[in-house]
Order: structure tokens, then sequence, then C-alpha cells
């Protein structure tokens, strides 16, 4: 075989990967359970190169995502479930049903009426879904997936009980909420309840959560966005500290503090 732009010799080479006796071993052990991981690192890792600005990355990683989707399509069609056509099939189906206003003769000039038009459809298809699987939860909050990432679930939770209603009116009211819970946190160890304080920390990452949110932010992202300031400053630290000769288990906590700070200015010289 060799590297081709048509899907086709991907579903190829997916084939002779799980073919018994002469296809690959660790392939071949694989299940939808355990690809599941291999599945939500390359989602996050497509999510990295993009915040990177790296497009090149992002073109490997994209494929590496591919690849997760003709996996799981292979394994379902040794199954007699379906195949990758299908999962094309489904998806195609969706998008036409799901941009009437594109392909049908609904109107949405603007991005707000789509979007009304948009979660209308989906409701609908989450009520016949429910009715296809006999499920019992149809509730605004059913159908959020419980494997997704805290922040991620906890945003998309607090957005969907946003939708019927149960919201705050703007990130003033959710601050304020924000400051009861830090209150609380320190009520709870001043009385030397480490339990409890941990139950108000959870409580006090779903309020900040909901401040993103209210901000018009991804909370996922503003995590990950604050991650990377940290290691910059970091690494700012250590540099300063490599030209001294230390490092910074060598250095006093009021030298680290004063180095931060100083990784901090330079950070907002720059940007001005």
């Amino acid at each position: 075989m060799t590297p081709s732009r048509n899907i086709c010799g991907l579903i190829e080479i997916m084939a002779a990967l799980r073919t018994p006796g002469s296809g690959c071993p660790w392939d071949l052990e694989q299940t939808f359970a355990t690809i599941a991981p291999y599945t939500i690192e390359e989602a996050y890792e497509v999510a990295d190169a993009i915040a990177r600005g790296d497009l090149a990355d992002l073109r490997d990683e994209l494929g590496d995502l591919l690849l997760q989707v003709v996996f799981h399509a292979r394994m379902a069609e040794e199954q007699g479930a379906f195949d990758f056509g299908d999962v094309v099939e489904a998806l195609t189906e969706k998008l036409l049903r799901r941009h009437p206003h594109v392909f049908g003769k609904a109107e949405a000039k603007a991005p707000g009426a789509v979007e009304g038009l948009w979660d209308k459809i989906k409701a609908e298809e989450k009520t016949e879904r429910a009715e296809r699987r006999g499920a019992t939860q149809t509730g605004a909050l059913a159908e959020v997936p419980l494997a997704l990432p805290a922040l991620t679930r906890a945003q998309k939770l607090q957005a969907k009980a946003g939708r019927v209603g149960f919201d705050w009116t703007g990130p003033t009211g959710v601050l304020a909420k924000v400051r009861e819970e830090v209150d609380e946190i320190a009520a709870a160890i001043d009385g030397g309840d480490q339990e409890s304080a941990r139950g108000e920390a959870g409580d006090l990452l779903f309020a900040v959560v909901n401040l993103v949110r209210h901000l018009g932010g991804d909370a996922e992202g503003a995590l990950r966005a604050a991650n990377q300031k940290f290691e910059r400053r970091f690494a700012a630290i250590e540099e300063a500290l490599a030209r001294l000769g230390r490092g910074p288990a060598e250095a006093t906590l009021a030298e680290l503090d004063a180095l931060w700070e100083a990784a901090k200015a330079a950070e907002k010289s720059a940007a001005e």
C-alpha cells in the first residue's frame, strides 16, 4: 500500500491492520473501551495545536483524530453494527437537518437566530433518541456525557440549565457567588473541617466556570491559557536563577516571588 489522499485508502489500511493472522497484534487486541482514552487524548492534542497556532501540527493531529474515527468504525463493522460509510451518512444527514436555513426553506440571517434554530432541532433529536432508547432521563440536563472533562461538563450543565431560565442575569451576580464560596471555604478551614472545605472548593470551581461562561469564555480554554502562562513565567524564573548559577530549589520563597513579579512585569511591558 502507498500513501493516498483518498479516504478509501485509509479505510483499507485499517482493515488490513485488523485482519486476523496478517494484521497488527496490537491493533487486533483493541476494543472500543481500550481505544476510547486515545480518542479523548487526540481531541486534546488537536485543541493544543490550535492554541499554539501550529497549523502543520494541526494537520497531523487531525489525522490522528480521524484515525480514531476509522478505528472505531472498523470495529463496529466487524460486529455487523455499522461501517465508516454509515458514519459519514449519519453526519451528512444531521448537517442537512440542522441547517434548514441553508439547505431548506427556513430563514435565519443572524448568528443568534441560527443558534436558536439549532437548539430547537437538537431538542427534537434528543426527544427522538430518548424514545428510541427507551430512556427515562429526558430533562434539561439529559445527555451531557459523564466522560467529559469536569470543567467542560460543568459549563455544558450550566448552559443547558440556563436555556430553561435557571441562570444568573450577568457576571456580577456570579462574581458575588464566587466570593460567597470563598467565604464558605474560609469558614470550613477556620472550623478545622477539611472535608467540608474540599466540598466548598468544588463549589468554588463550579462557580468560577459559571463566571467564565458569563464572560463569554470557555472554562477549559481559560484554564489551558492559565497553565501556559504559569509555565512561561516559571521558565523565566528558572532562566533568571540559571544566570546566577542556581536552581529554584536553592532560592528562598521571597526570591521566587520577586522573580515571578518580574516575569509578570516583563510580559505586561512587552504587551504594551
